[in-house]
This record gives structure tokens, sequence and C-alpha cells, in this order.
């Protein structure tokens, strides 16, 4: 179910200053469990595409309830976007779910992660490999120019349970190519592989079955992954970046981080469906 809205229904409290705060911008509703939203940037934050920072919001007791959240916008853009799952019973989403423009929510400006473009050796194609709000830090790189400057193809692969629940990142691809700050960069170096593994869809099956079986290559026309010329970006839940850690080493690739570069990156700090 399709639940896209740019404004929260529920009611939500006035939000007290806050330590570090900075203000909701806009709020998007994608589907019942899935949300958006956008807030006021700090003069002084400057932070490479795919990192990610500490939000939240104080519990009951006045206390920060932090988690880590990718930044979804690119280094360049004036304000700071974040994806997110919804989750009832979570401390922190059941209450940042019904965040409205003009609330307040913390923010700590110290910006770190290992989906950054220096943590790889150069190559000539770069891969994001992502489940659910696992996105997040590739929707940062895809709109960054330094992506495309860097690599001769990107090929963003997501997958989700339903079809709803790959509209943001299906909206956010078809909006780069005729961007007026990206669009010229992107041409025809972005390709898209959205699948499903619960609703019946154009395409189906998971990141690494598509990938292990060869079917991804053969859809899109390419070449099979090697470790001379491809490199590769991995966001999602521990199982997901365990599988697919051993399917990115079984083509030759190695793991590398900020202080030795290699062939792929994890992003270990993905925050979870518990939040």
């Amino acid at each position: 179910m399709n639940e896209l809205n740019t404004v929260n229904d529920a009611a939500a409290k006035p939000v007290r200053t806050l330590p570090d705060a900075q203000t909701v911008t806009e709020v998007t509703h994608w589907t019942d469990r899935l949300f958006s939203f956008r807030v006021s940037r700090p003069q002084s934050l400057r932070f490479r595409s795919g990192e990610f920072v500490m939000i939240g919001l104080l519990d009951e007791r006045g206390k920060p309830l932090l988690r880590a959240y990718s930044i979804a916008s690119p280094s360049w853009d004036e304000e700071l976007e974040f994806y997110s799952i919804k989750v009832p019973d979570g401390p922190l989403t059941s209450k940042l779910q019904h965040i409205q423009p003009g609330n307040e929510i913390i923010l700590r400006p110290k910006p770190v992660g290992t989906l950054v473009l220096d943590a790889l050796l150069p190559g000539k194609r770069l891969w994001f490999l992502a489940t659910g709000t696992g996105i997040a830090p590739f929707a940062s790189l895809m709109r960054d120019p330094e992506t495309y400057e860097k690599y001769e193809q990107v090929i963003m692969m997501h997958t989700c349970r339903t079809v709803a629940e790959l509209e943001y990142g299906r909206q956010l691809v078809e909006s780069l190519r005729d961007d007026p700050l990206i669009g010229e960069f992107v041409g025809d170096k972005l390709k898209y592989y959205p699948t499903t593994t619960r609703e019946e869809s154009a395409r189906m099956g998971r990141i690494t079955d598509n990938l292990t079986s060869g079917k991804v290559f053969a859809d899109l026309g390419i070449a099979p992954m090697d470790k001379d010329h491809d490199r590769a970006m991995v966001c999602g839940s521990l199982a997901f970046n365990h599988d697919v850690k051993a399917v990115l080493e079984g083509f030759g690739l190695r793991e590398g981080a900020n202080s030795e570069p290699q062939e792929y990156v994890v992003e270990k700090a993905f925050v979870g469906d518990g939040i």
C-alpha cells in the first residue's frame, strides 16, 4: 500500500528547543513503514557523500535518544535528507515518524562512515547494493558529481519486499538525468536494477541470487563482475551484508576501509528494524 504524502496527518506536540537542534523542513510518508524527511543543515557541517551522523529526539526522561542515520542528500545540498523505517515499538522511530515541518530534532554534526569514494581503489564500474532504507547513503552518492567523474558506469541494485517500498529510490533515480545540477554528470552512466522479494514485479529476487546466477549481468547486458574493474558498496541488515560480502569475495573483491582502500566496502552502522 503506497501512502505517499508530504504532510504528516498525525498531530505532533510542539518540540522544545533541543541541544544540537535542527529544524524539520519537509516530511514525506512513502508507505505505512517508510518515510523521509529533510532538516536544516548546520553551517559548520562538512561531510563526504555516503557518511552518516547521529540524530534523534529526547526520551521521556529528557535524555537524548540517538541513532546512526546515513545522510541521503549529497554533500552540496543546503539541507540534510534522511530516509527511515517506522517501527511501532521502536524507541526512536515510534516518535520520529510523527515529526512535522517546524519541529526540531537533535543532530550531532560529526559525520563518519565507510561508504565513501575514498575507501575504494580506482575502478571503472561502481555497484551500490542495498536493501530497504539501506539505499540512503547511495541516494547521497548518486547525486554527487564526483561519483560520475570517477566511474564510467554506476549500477544501483535495490531490493525490497514490495513495489511501494521501492518508490523512494525509483523517483530519485528517475529525476537525476533531468536535474539541472547533476543531470549532465549522470548522463547514461547510471543503471537502476530494482527487485522485489514478496510482491510480483517486473524484476524479482534477492541481490545475492541475481549476482551469483548472473541474471543482473544478462538483464543489463554487461560483463560479469571482476576485481580489476568493479568496485562495490554494501548497505543493509547484518545478514544481508554477510551474504553479499561472500558473493563479492567470490568474484575476487576484497573489503576495504578509509584507512586501507580495496575493491568493496560495507556500512556496519546501518540501523535495523529495532530502532
